[in-house]
């Protein structure tokens, strides 16, 4: 579906015609907006006036100023963290987390957005869509962070490679290894066969 297609998708209600515009606007050629989350005039009232939305790509985030134009809250999917949502009586939720460094860093600091007083089917669904993304980038994550354990401790097979010559005894070498084995398994890095394999083939050497 491209932009312009998901753009007529959208109906905007009376009175966020120019909300909806804003959002529109900053959707790329290719990007789909899958769904929209507008906060319920009740806590509208009180507070500025919020719009969330999920795309193919990122979260947006729309705040409407007390004197008009609209603050954007812009996530992309490879640097969402956490999200989370709480239901109220008269509305949701919504908590993201996004990672402040780019694509899949695991570390460094985080940006945290709340978004109060959604209606609460479209708020459950958006959370749906950023849960699947969430999982997703995590398995990358991990994925990646484990391709640097490996190539920091040599490659993976290394654990039951040549012992370095600076250790001081195969003993010695061996344990180190099986330490290095355990805590990729328990940060789960690594899963039970592997590590069963591993350790296997450590304590033969000895």
């Amino acid at each position: 579906m491209s932009t312009q297609d998901s753009q007529q998708n959208v109906v905007p209600e009376k009175g966020l015609e120019k909300a909806f515009g804003y959002l529109t606007s900053m959707l790329v050629p290719g990007e789909t907006l899958l769904k929209v989350g507008i906060q319920r005039r009740l806590f509208a009232l009180t507070h500025r006036r919020t719009m969330v939305s999920a795309t193919s790509g990122r979260f947006i985030g729309s705040i409407r100023g007390l004197l008009g134009g609209f603050t954007p809250v812009d996530v992309r999917w490879q640097d969402l963290k956490n999200a989370h949502i709480k239901a109220g009586i008269f509305g949701s939720t919504l908590y993201i987390t996004a990672l402040e460094q780019p694509d899949l860093a695991t570390q460094g600091k985080v940006m945290r957005f709340q978004f109060s007083g959604l209606r609460k089917d479209e708020a459950q669904e958006i959370y749906k869509i950023a849960q699947t993304h969430e999982q997703a980038w995590r398995e990358k994550r991990r994925q990646r962070e484990l391709e640097e354990l490996r190539a920091k401790s040599g490659g993976f097979g290394n654990f039951g490679g040549s012992m370095p010559v600076a250790e001081s005894s195969p003993e010695a070498s061996a344990v180190e290894r099986l330490k290095k084995a355990k805590k990729l398994y328990e940060e789960g890095l690594i899963s039970d066969s592997e590590y069963e394999t591993t350790k296997a083939r450590i304590v033969s050497e000895l």
